[in-house]
């Protein structure tokens, strides 16, 4: 007869005595629970006791935890958090070196304890903590150790970065710009800085007068590759947190220290692998960096604005005014004017009279506009090319200069999300927009000129207008997708795919998702579908059976901590736990949290999961949103929070988990894997019908004979 719910089964284990095996009543107080066991082994005062989990992280057993025991846990009597805050509070004061040395490097471990660290800085811990950092001229093991423990206990959100004194600050600061000091504290002061600048403005000022950008540049240089990440995190955190006109100014001096080129040069084409953290940070910085764009892209044109009505004549002048014989200033206005508006007309303004009408649109605003001129002045051979030679074709065919620029660019904004916030969990940069000045005008450039060309492969005319742009902008998405590594070579993989291999590519894809829907097709359709969905099932469980790193993230800030979870081959218990970066595929054995597959209620995604609900007093993330899920287990009472690296890790993980559950698998790449293989499936049972025409009916039953007299008589053949 299985136990109780409310009775778990587990061992309890002290240095240098028999372990103990007992059952725990989860309805007992754990005061009664730590008085049975202190007595069992004859010890007095049980209260300076606690329980804490002999494996993992070795968290501390508390009143509001205890749930999260389970059969066959091993747990630890040692002395009880506040007794160890106590003695730590007075070790850390120590005269000697060696006593408050090993203080504070126990301090350091303690410290990720929730409850241990409750304790210690009630006991005005934190402020000893202050004391060792201002006072001190130490930059040994000993401060390392200090700064790792301040980390911890800031970590919980107990005590505001605002408390911080500007001593203590300087302090830091002090050990990030000094030359001298062991890699590992300068990680940890930039780590600090990091998590106090996003949390008020005036830290954020501090920070930005005491860190020089040079200093953090420095930083970026270095081999230690764990510095370089943290020095990056900071320089993310201060763009993330300046105002626009300040962001502006960082951006531009960062620019004039070539850290583009450094970034493609040392991080992206190193012989190290790219992190995961690295890679979101450089996404932030392509991001901040292409977001520089939003200002002009969401304003209009100003029609009394001579700056503006200069660059607009400038795109006039330069494609017409060179060509001309005799100069425009010798005709008359009227002549002026009309000559003008058919020079405008012949670039490709929709208004010519008034080509400034054109440019009202926001998005894509002044930066379409900017785009234009840019062209005309980098590249004035291409851009008269494109100018006079759609002016000699006929009116109906001529590919519009200004009005495909427009479009062009409002369609790179939104490839490229200007303006949109930045992700907290993305990592996807083009590695070519850090190997390349000027990124979004020279991309433009590119873009512009596909256009002409791809208008004349498509022999378009103004009717055509809105399809050929759909087409630049499917050449455009597919050649990002590729990944290109220099502009040169997108230039070459976007000119490469033209309107015919657009045409193919499209064709093949419809022939992947269309099948012949005839209806004795359909029928063996719905006959395959239980085995194929069994064969998904199987793949599900398997990749749950190998298990996946998750990267836990608060919502305060993007964390390096990592959780690895997998299913026991016998698919009856979920094993999870802490593993080190660097850590792929861990052994089931070291994951040292358990969830019996019996004890699974149900499966939440999205909103509905408690740990997105946390949030929902601030901003909700999108991707977060799309990439949670939790499996709620023990009556419904507790759930462990799960936030997807990908979609299609949480697309194989629900679907999993609903396969445990005794449920429907109802992910889209179910689907999507469903249709793959029916359709490879039909085309090898159908490879023998090739263009032979299935009919819609099966063909009709004639009718019975009038008489049977053909029959052959076995009987009279007998004889």
């Amino acid at each position: 007869m299985p136990p109780p719910k409310d009775v778990v089964k587990i061992a309890i284990q002290m240095v240098g005595a028999i372990p103990q095996l007992i059952e725990l009543q989860q309805t007992k107080p754990l005061a009664s629970v730590l008085k049975d066991v202190c007595d069992a082994w004859s010890l007095p005062n049980a209260e300076r006791y606690a329980l804490q989990y002999a494996d993992g992280r070795q968290t501390y057993i508390t009143e509001s935890n205890r749930r999260d025991i389970k059969n066959g846990s091993i747990l630890r009597l040692t002395t009880s958090p506040d007794q160890e805050a106590e003695q730590l509070y007075i070790g850390i004061q120590s005269k000697n070196v060696d006593v408050k040395t090993d203080s504070l490097k126990k301090l350091a471990s303690l410290s990720q304890d929730i409850t241990f660290a409750q304790e210690f800085i009630s006991r005005n811990g934190l402020k000893q903590i202050y004391s060792i950092v201002e006072e001190g001229n130490d930059t040994g093991e000993m401060l390392a150790h200090t700064l790792k423990a301040f980390t911890e206990l800031m970590e919980h959100d107990f005590v505001s970065w605002e408390n911080l004194s500007k001593v203590f600050i300087k302090k830091i600061v002090s050990y990030v710009n000094m030359s001298a000091v062991d890699a590992s504290i300068q990680q940890l002061s930039l780590s600090i800085l990091e998590n106090m600048v996003p949390t008020s403005h005036l830290l954020f000022e501090m920070v930005k007068k005491e860190v020089t950008l040079d200093r953090l540049l420095t930083h970026l240089q270095a081999t230690n590759a764990q510095l370089q990440l943290k020095a990056m995190a900071l320089l993310i955190a201060l763009l993330l947190s300046a105002a626009d006109a300040e962001r502006r100014d960082m951006m531009d001096y960062l620019r004039e220290k070539n850290i583009r080129q450094f970034i493609h040069k040392n991080i992206i084409h190193s012989s190290e692998p790219l992190g995961d953290e690295m890679a979101h940070y450089l996404y932030v910085l392509q991001s901040v960096s292409l977001n520089l764009c939003e200002h002009r892209m969401k304003m209009s044109m100003d029609p009394y604005s001579q700056e503006e009505r200069d660059l607009l004549q400038s795109l006039r002048q330069t494609a017409f005014e060179s060509e001309s014989e005799v100069p425009s200033a010798s005709f008359s206005t009227e002549r002026r004017r009309s000559l003008c508006a058919k020079e405008f007309r012949k670039l490709g303004f929709m208004n010519n009279s008034n080509p400034a009408e054109d440019l009202r649109r926001a998005p894509p605003g002044l930066l379409a506009l900017d785009n234009m001129v840019y062209f005309s002045r980098n590249t004035p051979n291409a851009y008269s090319r494109f100018v006079l030679e759609n002016s000699s074709r006929e009116d109906k065919h001529e590919c519009p200069f200004a009005r495909s620029s427009i479009q062009l660019t409002l369609i790179l904004c939104e490839i490229l999300h200007i303006g949109e916030p930045c992700s907290e969990t993305a990592q996807a940069f083009y590695p070519m927009f850090f190997g390349q000045d000027h990124f979004f005008e020279e991309l433009f450039c590119i873009c512009i000129q596909l256009v002409n060309k791809t208008w004349k492969e498509m022999r378009a005319t103004q009717e055509d207008f809105d399809k050929v742009m759909q087409v630049v902008r499917e050449q455009i998405t597919r050649t990002l997708n590729l990944k290109p590594t220099s502009l040169e070579l997108f230039k070459t993989r976007v000119n490469a795919l033209n309107y015919s291999e657009i045409l193919k590519l499209r064709q093949t894809e419809r022939l992947h998702q269309e099948e012949t829907l005839a209806v004795p097709v359909l029928e063996l359709r719905e006959k395959l579908k239980p085995e194929l969905l069994e064969l998904i099932r199987q793949q599900r469980l398997l990749h749950l059976c190998e298990g996946t790193l998750f990267r836990k993230i608060s919502s305060r800030r993007r964390q390096d901590k990592l959780w690895y979870c997998r299913l026991s081959p016998n698919h009856k218990v979920l094993h999870y736990g802490d593993v080190e970066e660097g850590v792929q595929s861990p052994p089931i054995e070291s994951l040292t949290e358990k969830i019996p597959v019996a004890d699974m209620k149900m499966l939440l995604v999205g909103k509905e999961c408690p740990h997105t609900k946390e949030k929902s007093s601030g901003k909700q993330n999108k991707d977060v949103l799309e990439l949670a899920f939790s499996i709620v287990h023990d009556m419904e009472e507790y759930c462990l929070n799960f936030v997807a690296p990908t979609r299609y890790e949480f697309c194989l993980w629900t679907d999993g988990l609903n396969v445990l559950l005794g449920k429907e698998m109802t992910s889209e790449r179910t689907q999507t894997d469903l249709d793959v293989l029916l359709s490879m499936e039909l085309k090898l049972r159908l490879l023998d019908l090739e263009n032979i025409s299935i009919p819609d009916d099966p063909p009709p039953i004639p009718k019975p004979p009038s008489n049977l007299n053909f029959c052959y008589d076995f009987s009279q053949a007998e004889q």
